[in-house]
């Protein structure tokens, strides 16, 4: 015997049951109608400062101590702490540098002050030597050089012609005292002084000759080439100068210059670094909250920052990365709406909200505020009001759940979205009549929430709706 299996019976019994299954009836009559919008919200305060390393002059800040993310911190109280020991030596180096600078610079000043008064008397003395290099020149090639030559011709004729007297002296004497028989002692004596002098003659003739021709042919084209030489190199050596006198005195001004903007920056450098150095203690301006991360456009956020803000962690300079909420700060409520719900929000609109997990512990918040255009994401900033129990206690950046109420109507009539359909009239309804037949009835529909639909004209209680 052939047997179905259960589950097929149970499908075949079942199936004419569904495909009878037909419009639904529903009779209208007036009950509440209700628009709730759950949101999640953050806790945020008032007022706060975003900690922040704002150094000029230094970026090395390596934590050695840091107060715990979420501290309650008194007035005074270190949050940060940084090792002081690179900025320290920096800063020692720095006034080092400073002083040696300013002992260059003294000595700078003193060197052009130096070549600006003694530049002067330099050309002069230039000026002197190339005009006594061209006049000794000039008067060598045009006079003296002449009247040596002219001098050497004489001393030379005059050697040749006290040779000349010397020997025809001689001769004479010998002449004269040839005619005697006996030639005597005094003679022989005169004699031979006379052919001394002869001798002494000669080899002056000599000497004078080889002057002659040294003085022409050596020692005055000799001259002539040196005195020449003489005065194109001083004229050189004072053209020389004379370009690079200015030039020397304006590089020691642009050397000084140098100096002395070197010397200022690095003052200021010096400055910025003790600026800096104040930073290494960052202490609490008042009793409050001390946290870990940023709050940007009224969202908390740990960021990249918080993963340095540990013992030997080096934050980034000039970027926040922690945040001080004073004591007396006012705490509010910080949700992103979506546009669909935000457009349902009065601008009184209430609720309540709770902490995750103390539901009982419920306490009413108020709209306050709405932004009018939407963020990157789509969303409405809503800022909230709270009446903020006293327990739990309630701390900054926390989470929190809010309930509003967007709309309420006591006695309303509420149909399913899909009974009210769209057509050329407007939105309509099917009414069922006395005779059970149908017709479309013109209705004004209101708000629409979790698939219901308000109808604010056009039907009345007892009516009977066919729902398709």
């Amino acid at each position: 015997m052939n047997r179905t299996p259960t589950f097929l019976l149970a499908a075949i019994l079942l199936a004419p049951a569904a495909r009878a299954e037909g419009p639904t009836e529903i009779t209208i009559e007036k009950r509440p109608f209700v628009i709730r919008h759950p949101l999640t919200a953050s806790v945020m305060p008032g007022s706060h400062t975003q900690l922040m390393l704002d150094a000029n002059a230094w970026s090395e800040f390596e934590i050695t101590r840091i107060t715990p993310h979420g501290s309650r911190v008194k007035k005074g109280e270190v949050l940060a702490a940084f090792d002081p020991e690179a900025i320290d030596q920096k800063i020692h180096d720095t006034q080092q540098s400073i002083e040696a600078k300013t002992l260059e610079i003294a000595q700078a000043e003193l060197d052009l002050k130096h070549l600006e008064e003694t530049s002067p008397h330099r050309l002069s003395a230039l000026r002197r030597a190339a005009a006594e290099a061209r006049e000794e020149n000039t008067y060598f090639t045009k006079v003296r050089r002449k009247a040596e030559e002219e001098d050497a011709d004489q001393n030379l004729k005059r050697a040749e012609m006290m040779l000349e007297n010397q020997s025809e002296e001689l001769r004479q004497l010998k002449k004269m005292y040839e005619a005697d028989d006996l030639t005597e002692d005094t003679e022989e004596i005169i004699l031979k002084r006379q052919k001394d002098r002869v001798d002494a003659a000669e080899f002056e003739l000599r000497m004078q000759r080889l002057a002659h021709v040294r003085t022409r042919e050596v020692m005055l084209p000799r001259e002539a080439v040196v005195l020449a030489e003489a005065e194109r190199d001083k004229a050189l050596a004072l053209a020389k100068a004379e370009e690079e006198a200015p030039r020397a005195i304006a590089g020691k001004k642009l050397a000084l210059e140098a100096l002395r903007t070197a010397l200022a920056r690095e003052r200021e450098m010096l400055e910025d670094l003790k600026a800096d150095r104040k930073q290494f203690e960052i202490t609490a301006p008042s009793a409050g909250w001390f946290y870990h991360g940023v709050i940007d456009n009224s969202r908390w956020s740990a960021g990249d920052a918080a993963k340095t803000l540990v013992v030997h962690g080096r934050p980034a300079v000039r970027r926040p990365f922690a945040t001080f909420i004073p004591a007396d700060a006012k705490l509010g409520l910080v949700a992103f709406v979506e546009n669909s719900a935000a457009s349902q929000l009065a601008p009184d609109a209430s609720g309540a909200a709770w902490l995750p997990g103390r539901e009982d512990a419920e306490f009413p918040v108020k709209l306050v505020s709405l932004s009018s255009a939407p963020d990157g994401e789509g969303r409405h900033k809503a800022e909230f009001a709270a009446e903020w129990p006293k327990q739990p206690a309630i701390a900054p950046a926390a989470t929190m759940n809010i309930q509003l109420v967007t709309h309420e109507t006591a006695d309303a009539i509420v149909l399913p979205v899909k009974a009210v359909e769209q057509s050329k009239s407007g939105w309509t309804v099917a009414i069922k009549l006395a005779d059970g037949k149908t017709e479309r009835r013109v209705v004004k529909r209101g708000r629409v929430f979790n698939g219901e639909c308000e109808i604010q004209s056009g039907l009345e209680p007892g009516q009977v709706v066919v729902v398709p």
